[in-house]
This record gives C-alpha cells, structure tokens and sequence, in this order.
C-alpha cells in the first residue's frame, strides 16, 4: 500500500484535503495557533519527558486523514534509552495500540545504535535524527503516544507529526501497524520470529532486523547462513515463501557489509563487536495475506577454515537440520565449511498493514527485556 493521493502528481491539489504539522507547542495541529509561545518567537520547540511519563504527541478526531511523515531528536540519543522510549500509536479509538514498539528500532536503529542511513522509508541523515513516511491512514482518529519506561529524564525531545485530513480512504484501505520481538538468546534449532502468526487480512511491509553474534561462543564466525520463511494463508509445516540466506533476502551475498539502499540495507556492521542491523521493505515485491502469515528466520551460521579452530573448543555444535546431530571439528574428514545451528542476541521491529486497527499479537516486552546487555552508551 502506498497510501492514497502518493501516486497522485505533484501539481494537483485534492479539494477538501488540508495539511497539518502537530509539534511540541500544537500537538492537535490546530489551525491558526502555532507558532505561539515566546510571542512566536520559538518559544516551545521541544519539551522533556521525565520517567513514567507519557506525552500525546499528535491527536485529531472527526474526520479521516493520513499520518504521512514523523520527524523527530532528542538529546539523550543512547541504546538503554532507545529502547526505552516507548512509541504507540491509535488509530479510530481503538484501546490497543497499532504501533506499540520502542523508539529507536522503529525509526530503524536496531540495538540502540545510531548510524546514518538512507531507504524508501527510514532515514537519519547523519545519525542524529529519526525520519519515517509510512503512510499510516485513519477513518475517524489518531493519537500517538511517547512515554519514557527509563529510570531518567529524557532531555530535548523535538519532533513534528506532518498530516493530512479530510482524505477520501477506499474501502480497501488498511492500518498501518509495527511489532517488535527480542530474543536473547534465540532458541537451539527454533527459527526466530520477525512477525508472529497474525489473523487478518494484509500486506507484510518488511523489517528492520538486529543480530548482536554471541562472539564468546561463536568467535568471529558468520551468522547468517538461516533462510527468511514466509507462512501464508494456512501454511503449517512449510511456508510458501522462503529464501536463500539472510544477507541475500537484503539483496546482498557472500556476508554483508555496509550498505544502504531504498528498499534493502544494512546500516550497521561491525565485525569487531559482530553487531549488524539489515532491513528489507516489500515495496517493489509486495507480500499480501489473505487469512494469515508468519514470518521467520532460521537461526543458522556456518564454520570455515578461519574459525574452525576456535569452534573446537565452544563445545558441542549441532549439525543444521532435525535432530541433535552433533559436529566433531576435531575429526580429520570432517570439511572445512559445514552449516551449524547457532543462539544469538535477535530482535526487530515488524511494518504491516492489516484491515483492523488492533492486532492480537503479544504485547511489548518489558522495559527491563528490552534493554538488557545492550551497549551501555554510544561506540
């Protein structure tokens, strides 16, 4: 979906269709009174968040529109307080939120780490903002929400919410959603999960994906050798989809390194620490589901000459596949590259659409959950 009047061209101007900036000072973008405080003499641009505390930052009612861009910094940018912050969004008076997923990994910073980066959605231009343009449509309201879950005050938060309202919406027309999951560590021989099984009617946008590698384990080798599975409308045993690795479900191959492109990146690789975060968004190569989906990647690496030896001694490693099928690395026949089934720090932030505005997926983990064993401040 890319949202009504996106395909429209730029030189037309739809009637009854109006334009509204929510900011710190306006939240409700009412017309005609912003630009008040300091006698207009930006005298409230941003505001502080002290812990517990939840702040609306955009709101309107009684009519229909479209969330088309969210704007936003703030000056305690660390990964605790990334994941933190907690970002919800409510779409025609719903009770559940559509959106319920901490700050920093929606806007695609997964574990918590700030880089600049450039795609069709999701954009920091020199890693000290946060950008999106999900179009994020609503028949009769819309509320979004930040609340701080840290134990500290959350300094010099700006931000804008640019929309429109009075847009005619199809019946067609579907919620924008987004789900986010950690687990750390991953499951043995369990395919994590970017998106659990959803009922509904949709389209699977992508995801913004971290992996911090368990390097005292694994060393330095690679992680990434599980295939994306997509679980389609009844599929149980086998998905309908699925692909050949993880760097090349994100367009690229043989490992990854940086790169960030409109549809498909990874901002984020560090070999040292073995930290990454990769996205892919199914723009040009939508994924529809009718009556539900499930979305998931193996949890797979690989051993090589280079690690061979220091997997010797991580102990016992299990062969890919079924059963418990162990690897003896000290054997002489044993080949230089085998596939192996691996536990590592995972987590994601998911992007769909669906045809209510409340989903029935766990809710957001705890902030304690969320944030343990991350970096305790910018590398």
């Amino acid at each position: 979906m890319n949202g009504v009047l996106y395909n429209q061209p730029l030189y037309t101007a739809p009637r009854g269709v109006v334009t509204r900036w929510a900011s710190p000072e306006n939240p409700r973008a009412a017309k005609g009174v912003a630009a008040s405080a300091n006698h207009g003499r930006k005298g409230a641009p941003n505001f502080n968040l002290a812990p517990g505390a939840s702040r609306v930052l955009a709101e309107a009612s009684g009519t229909s529109g479209i969330v088309r861009r969210i704007w936003l910094t703030h000056a305690q940018r660390t990964p605790p307080m990334l994941r933190s912050l907690r970002l919800q969004c409510f779409w025609d008076g719903a009770h559940r939120p559509a959106v319920d997923v901490p700050l920093g990994d929606f806007f695609g910073f997964a574990l918590g780490r700030m880089v600049p980066f450039h795609s069709a959605l999701l954009s920091s231009p020199e890693g000290r903002s946060f950008n999106c343009c999900f179009p994020m449509p609503f028949r009769r309201s819309m509320r979004i929400v930040l609340t701080n879950e840290s134990p500290h005050e959350a300094p010099a938060i700006f931000y804008d919410v640019d929309f429109t309202l009075g847009d005619k919406l199809g019946r067609d027309t579907l919620y924008f959603h987004a789900w986010f999951n950690r687990e750390n560590p991953t499951t043995l021989q369990h395919d994590y999960q970017i998106l659990a099984r959803l009922n509904g009617r949709g389209r699977f946008l992508g995801a913004v994906i971290g992996v911090a590698a368990d390097t005292r384990r694994y060393g330095l080798s690679w992680w990434g050798e599980g295939e994306c599975k997509i679980y389609l409308d009844g599929d149980r045993a086998r998905p309908t989809l699925c692909g050949t690795g993880t760097e090349d479900y994100i367009g690229t191959a043989w490992s990854q390194a940086r790169f960030d492109h409109l549809y498909q990146g990874c901002h984020l690789a560090d070999p040292v620490r073995m930290h990454y975060a990769f996205y892919r968004f199914h723009i040009p190569d939508p994924v529809f589901f009718h009556k539900n989906i499930r979305v998931c990647m193996q949890q797979i690496g690989c051993w090589d000459p280079p690690n061979k030896d220091y997997l010797r001694q991580s102990g016992p490693l299990f062969r890919a596949g079924r059963g418990q099928d162990t690897v003896d690395l000290t054997a002489a026949n044993t080949p230089d590259f085998g596939l192996f089934e691996r536990q590592d720090d995972w987590s994601s932030c998911a992007y769909f659409y669906l045809n209510a505005p409340e989903n029935t997926l766990p809710g957001l983990a705890p902030v304690a959950q969320r944030t343990h064993a991350l970096l305790p401040s910018q590398p």
